[in-house]
């Protein structure tokens, strides 16, 4: 992470928010661009025995590689577009972290959700570096504490980048609460690194 930023997490992790990472006008067309051409589908993930509809839209790009298992379903990267290369060599610069792929998710409104989860896929490494930039309405990011009964609520923003880092996902876990206020779509792109299979507890 670049020095001038301030870690939010109280203990067990950190968290750096940079409000405005990009710009209204810059935003606005980042958010109009991939909410138009990124792939999106609706996926099933295996969760408490049975397969369920995943309650917003998702899409994986990445290098060739870059291969990400999660929930009992494998994601084989779709090629890098010309616009996530560009917004993830600025994230880079951002977090001084190298990332080879990145998730998108699309909340259509407020019932769209990710529910309570820790990214700690072995495939991540033993301490990942995750950033997250947020695109379209805003909403709630909460976390909490696995022993403390700690929340912390971040309310993410247009053009919003948060990078989760340290011990943080072993500590803490994470969600987008559904909300019933009136959402407008939220585009969120949370950058990663895979690690090699022979590689899965190293990071840089």
């Amino acid at each position: 992470m670049q020095s001038d930023q301030t870690n939010l997490c109280p203990v067990d992790g950190e968290i750096y928010l940079a409000k405005a990472f990009y710009a209204p006008p810059e935003a606005d067309r980042l958010f109009a661009d991939f909410y138009r051409t990124l792939a999106w589908q609706e996926e099933e993930i295996f969760i408490f025995g049975k397969w369920c509809k995943v309650p917003r839209l998702m899409c994986w790009y990445g290098d060739h590689d870059a291969v990400y298992r999660y929930s009992g379903v494998e994601h084989a990267p779709l090629p890098w577009t010309a616009a996530l290369s560009a917004v993830k060599a600025r994230v880079e610069t951002m977090s001084c972290y190298p990332f080879n792929s990145v998730l998108a998710n699309l909340y259509r409104d407020g019932r769209d959700s990710m529910g309570y989860h820790a990214d700690n896929e072995k495939e991540l490494g033993f301490n990942p570096v995750i950033a997250s930039l947020s695109l379209g309405d805003a909403r709630l990011f909460r976390l909490h504490h696995k022993k403390r009964r700690e929340n912390l609520d971040i309310v993410l923003e247009h053009g919003d980048l948060l990078i989760m880092a340290g011990a943080l996902q072993h500590h803490w876990v994470h969600a987008l609460p559904k909300t019933r206020q009136i959402k407008n779509p939220r585009i969120n792109l949370t950058f990663r690194r895979i690690l090699p299979a022979d590689q899965p507890n190293s990071n840089l």
